[in-house]
């Protein structure tokens, strides 16, 4: 067994494990917020460690391809849980309240926009 077999056997693993913890994470988390840690935190954490297990037994040629798909998901997924999260304040579809700061709120008010305070709607899925 070489270096690389052994780095793979390690790293293969380990991503999947991520990704189920990610996915399992959607399903079970009870808000958005947490929610959007596990798609975003978990999932890019596996994703990459399988590329990386993957492009170590590829031909180097190949390796960065895959190299460049782990930094792409390493710039779309924060910006994108940006996204959900922002609109997912902006809809009521979490609870304010359970917020430890609201760092939104902040910058919204400091920008003039205002901040909806209607209270949370009951038909989003929490």
């Amino acid at each position: 067994m070489t270096v690389a077999d052994v780095i793979t056997a390690v790293l293969l693993p380990a991503g999947a494990v991520f990704c189920l913890l990610g996915a399992l994470g959607l399903l079970r988390f009870p808000d958005i917020v947490s929610r959007l840690h596990a798609a975003a935190k978990a999932q890019t954490l596996g994703l990459m460690l399988i590329l990386v297990g993957t492009a170590v037994q590829m031909p180097l040629r190949y390796a960065p391809v895959l190299l460049l798909v782990v930094l792409f998901q390493l710039l779309t997924a924060p910006i994108t849980s940006q996204i959900v999260g922002r609109t997912a304040y902006r809809v009521q579809a979490l609870d304010r309240g359970a917020l430890f700061r609201d760092e939104l709120a902040d910058r919204l008010a400091r920008d003039g926009t205002p901040v909806d305070e209607r209270p949370p709607r009951e038909d989003v899925d929490r």
